[in-house]
């Protein structure tokens, strides 16, 4: 499952590499990650109940549900969440996990599984998944423009692959000029892990907005390539006719003459090639700001155990 950990990771990965310095291990920040979620649920907790508590005081009857126990003073002195960072958040807290079928934002309650730290570090960072790894610049105005994403179909161990990627995609997108430690404040970064790959019938063998399309054909002895992930043909309200052009167009097929193809009589522009074939997938996706990378940081910094964890 793709996590906003596993982005942090990415922030870690790109900022250490502006020092020549190696970023904490993935593990490290999954787990740290994973305490800084309890520490919030339950401060919600003790909020929540102390809510109800005023409520009742006031007369107003509030029920509760059966076999509920607040955690104890104790242990939520030791995971406090202040700190005495002087990092400032540049963008707002957005923070969101997507997939094909489930979003999570910042008005849901985010559900860890009932398993040990541990055992989520380890089974995280050791499963395997083809991803890519995507950069945005974040305006003012909250304006989302790409920066760089690069990625791989060949299926990587996430602690690797996330690392190569962070930077592949951030420093070597030779679409854009590398990307200087001094946007890092205005940068978000989204990965998408990708599964459940499946051959297409015809270019039209696939659904908008659960499935990512990866298309191959040949033209005049060259076969082209290109792939758009799922989220790609919604966000640009693109329909799956206009989807197909544009990724032909985008693996080298002149755009005038798919244009013509198309309004004319004479067929789509993938009846008008050779081998054409089409493979479609999925994609868990989970996404960061430097905002919520920061947050994250300054809860760590303001305890010895947390700074320690992510030295391990």
């Amino acid at each position: 499952m793709a996590s906003p950990a596993q982005c942090f990771y990415c922030f870690e990965t790109l900022a250490s590499s502006y020092d020549n310095e190696e970023p904490p291990s993935l593990a490290a920040i999954e787990e740290s990650w994973w305490h800084f979620n309890q520490a919030k649920s339950d401060k919600a907790a003790i909020s929540g109940g102390n809510d109800n508590l005023e409520n009742n005081n006031e007369g107003i009857n509030v029920e509760q549900p059966p076999n509920t126990k607040r955690p104890s003073i104790s242990r939520l002195q030791e995971q406090g969440t202040s700190s005495d960072s002087s990092s400032v958040s540049t963008t707002p807290s957005t923070l969101s996990i997507h997939s094909s079928q489930s979003v999570l934002s910042n008005t849901t309650n985010v559900t860890i599984p009932g398993e040990s730290p541990g055992y989520q570090r380890s089974k995280l960072s050791n499963q395997p998944y083809p991803l890519f790894v995507t950069w945005d610049l974040i305006s003012r105005h909250g304006h989302k423009s790409l920066r760089g994403c690069i990625g791989t179909f060949e299926a990587q161990e996430l602690s690797k692959g996330l690392k190569n990627y962070a930077l592949i995609s951030a420093l070597e997108d030779t679409r854009f000029s590398p990307i200087p430690s001094s946007q890092i404040p205005s940068l978000s970064c989204s990965l998408t892990l990708l599964s459940d790959f499946e051959p297409c019938e015809d270019a039209m063998d696939w659904e908008l907005g659960v499935h990512g399309l990866r298309i191959s054909f040949i033209h005049r002895s060259r076969r082209y390539g290109a792939t758009y992930l799922p989220d790609v043909a919604v966000e640009q309200g693109w329909t799956k006719e206009e989807t197909v052009e544009s990724l032909m167009r985008k693996a080298g097929w002149d755009s005038s003459v798919a244009r013509r193809l198309l309004k004319g009589s004479s067929g789509n522009p993938w009846d008008e090639v050779s081998d054409f074939k089409a493979t479609r997938y999925q994609g868990l996706k989970a996404s960061a700001t430097y905002g919520e990378w920061q947050e994250w940081r300054q809860w760590v910094q303001a305890d010895k155990s947390r700074i320690e964890l992510l030295q391990l």
